[in-house]
């Protein structure tokens, strides 16, 4: 049995993107295969794998699986991933409304950027002067530092955070973030389901780029996220307010398109 597929990143979160418009691969990638696929020694490589589905009344549906092969909560910088090879398939134009397992997003494809609207952040809580947790659409422990991200040992603290007690049993990702200035931000983020880092998060940096406005009490701006794999921006409407929007902006890019034997 062969599955096609394309390879993207954004900004260095790196995605397996499957065409499963007709309704095939959604039951038979178990676990373990996709495990199997995002292995970056003996299968293709990449953070998660990604189904385009079809949806009754929007444009597709996004099914999201991380690289341990767990349906995972909402990924910002795969949703802009896929909504490029949507428009690649000739699925979308420029605008697109999908479905996520966070409930429906839209978007705004252009040759440079995708731009994606995020669902507005809830159960904000901060924890000390140096330390908040949010949710994204995925979970978020924000850690605030003066010095360089480059001195952190990353895989040590950030695992210790996302399996400690207050996050049992399901963790947290964990962002480290060293501010810039009032629009601009450094990050490093540990994500939970790849266990590890990651070269940018989009949940992760929506999520800092918030918080940070929020203790500017700004209810307008935008934000440059800096991380290892490249430069987001997250824009922010009306923060706090009704009529909050809250987008996520960076590249998508496509990176190669392969088939492989799946046992």
């Amino acid at each position: 049995m062969k599955l096609n597929f394309d390879k993207y990143q954004g900004t260095g979160n790196d995605f397996i993107i499957v065409d499963d418009r007709i309704g095939v691969w959604e039951a038979k990638l178990d676990r373990a295969r996709i495990a199997a696929l995002c292995d970056r020694r003996f299968g293709i490589g990449a953070d998660g794998l990604m189904l385009l589905a079809q949806h009754q009344d929007a444009d597709f549906r996004m099914i999201y699986f991380n690289s341990d092969g767990n349906e995972s909560t909402m990924c910002g910088n795969g949703g802009r991933c896929l909504v490029d090879f949507a428009h690649q398939q000739g699925v979308i134009g420029q605008i697109a409304a999908f479905e996520a397992i966070d409930g429906m997003h839209q978007a705004i494809w252009s040759p440079t950027v995708v731009r994606l609207k995020m669902m507005n952040p809830r159960g904000y809580r901060p924890i000390d002067s140096q330390q908040d947790w949010i949710d994204t659409g995925s979970p978020h422990h924000l850690v605030w530092s003066d010095d360089s991200l480059s001195l952190i040992d990353l895989q040590h603290a950030g695992s210790s955070i996302r399996y400690s007690a207050r996050y049992a049993p399901g963790g947290t990702n964990v962002n480290f973030i060293h501010p810039i200035s009032d629009t601009a931000l450094s990050v490093r983020t540990y994500e939970r389901g790849v266990e590890g880092e990651t070269f940018s998060c989009g949940t992760g940096v929506t999520a800092c780029a918030y918080v940070h406005l929020l203790k500017q009490e700004v209810t307008n701006g935008l934000v440059q996220i800096n991380t290892p794999g490249g430069e987001l921006s997250v824009e922010i409407h009306h923060l706090g307010q009704e009529q909050e929007e809250v987008w996520l902006i960076g590249p998508a890019t496509f990176v190669f398109s392969g088939s492989i034997d799946i046992l």
